[in-house]
């Protein structure tokens, strides 16, 4: 019987959403003492059991794949991993996973990874399917709340990589001499001069409603600003505009000054302004807002003042953070890094993410055939026309665990013969 028919049986005749239902009750269980809770939780694990008893019985030869399947993946989702299937035959071997506003939404989950999602990533571990947590946060961070959400066992599995600060640095534990790889002491010593200069420079010589209003994030190597007001909110906004502008101003400074040009400071920030305005149509909006575009045009910016530029990316959030980071150390770079350390040789992964650090993914996933491209609704325009152009796996804010069910189907659907 061809994979089709047998999936629209399994979903015709079985009451596949009251099996979910039991099995998200048995698997998200909180902990908690009380005899009439655990007698409860007792009897959905026995009517579980019978449900899925029911379904291998009805399929003698691919009937655990189809129980398990059941239990975790809609209708919908299942017929999506099909198609998936059909068209690239194969299943997704890694995952590589933004966090902030795609795993977790401010939005809809008080900031935090749901339950459900936590849960099904520890299946995807248990199946032996790498993770790379690939974000602009930094370690700290990032590992503090993977272990409290994974556990120290997974965290620490060496199955597990962790690209941070959008790929400036890369954390694979259980690894020895490569569990730590700070990627940005390739970098020359020019440009590492400027980061520095504009890190000494950019809360010391700032305006004081931005020392105030903003606070400087603890990176290794990044220069981010972030606001000391609630994240989206109208101060946040305002503050973070005011951010890049500075942050333009500073950088151009920095640039020349490395260079040993005599030009002063406001000329030489309007030549980042310039440039930068140029190349990213939210950074010219955020200066007309500002009143702040220069009167330089970026054909009269020097050559090798551009030539730092072109290596140098200027990255605005909305209400969010102002950032400077290196194009040579984005999270492509992390992503490759992680590959290489993990041991994973042929990739086809699926890339979740929201913003334009994670679209470069995505692309570069594209180009190479290395799998599938996934984003919440709310993530930008250019993220969502690659999704709904490759292959429409677009979800709500907060539900990553849609998509990951149905690539959680895709895999187990890749075992069944035609």
């Amino acid at each position: 019987m061809k994979r089709y028919d047998q999936l629209y049986r399994l979903y015709e005749e079985f009451d596949t959403e009251r099996l979910r239902a039991y099995q998200d009750f048995v698997d998200l269980f909180p902990p908690v003492d009380s005899r009439v809770a655990l007698e409860h939780w007792q009897n959905a694990s026995e009517e579980l059991g019978e449900g899925k008893d029911e379904i291998r019985q009805a399929f003698p030869a691919t009937g655990e794949t189809f129980a398990s399947l059941a239990a975790m993946a809609s209708r919908e989702q299942a017929f999506a991993a099909l198609d998936l299937l059909s068209k690239y035959d194969r299943a997704v071997n890694c995952l590589v996973l933004d966090v902030d506003e795609t795993l977790r939404s401010a939005g809809r989950t008080d900031n935090e990874i749901p339950r459900d999602t936590l849960h099904l990533l520890t299946e995807f571990h248990e199946e032996g399917v790498p993770i790379v947590v690939c974000t602009g946060q930094t370690l700290e961070n990032v590992k503090g709340f993977m272990i409290q959400g994974l556990g120290n066992e997974i965290v620490h599995s060496g199955e597990l990589s962790i690209v941070y600060e959008a790929g400036t640095g890369v954390f694979t534990p259980g690894h020895g001499n490569d569990t730590k790889q700070l990627l940005f002491e390739g970098l020359d010593e020019r440009i590492r001069s400027v980061f520095d200069a504009v890190r000494s420079r950019v809360l010391s010589a700032a305006p004081d409603d931005l020392r105030r209003g903003c606070h400087l994030q603890g990176n290794e190597f990044n220069v981010t600003m972030k606001p000391n007001f609630e994240t989206g909110s109208e101060q946040a906004r305002a503050v973070i505009d005011e951010a890049l502008v500075y942050q333009l101003d500073l950088l151009g400074d920095a640039v020349a000054t490395e260079l040993g040009r005599d030009e002063d400071a406001a000329t030489a920030g309007a030549w980042a302004r310039a440039c930068y305005a140029e190349q990213d149509p939210e950074i010219r909006t955020v200066l007309e807002t500002e009143g702040a575009i220069p009167d330089a045009d970026p054909a009269d910016v020097p050559d090798d003042v551009a030539g730092v530029f072109e290596r140098i990316d200027v990255a605005y959030y909305e209400a969010d953070a102002a950032e400077i980071g290196s194009l040579e150390l984005n999270k492509v770079a992390g992503v490759e890094a992680a590959f290489d350390v993990l041991g994973i040789d042929d990739p086809f992964c699926v890339v979740m993410g929201d913003s334009k650090s994670d679209l470069r993914v995505m692309e570069w996933v594209a180009e190479h055939d290395y799998g599938l491209a996934a984003a919440p609704e709310h993530a930008s325009r250019d993220v969502l026309d690659h999704v709904i152009r490759t292959d429409e796996l677009v979800f709500d804010p907060g539900q990553a665990t849609e998509v990951l069910r149905t690539i959680y189907a895709l895999g187990r659907l890749s075992s069944i013969q035609e």
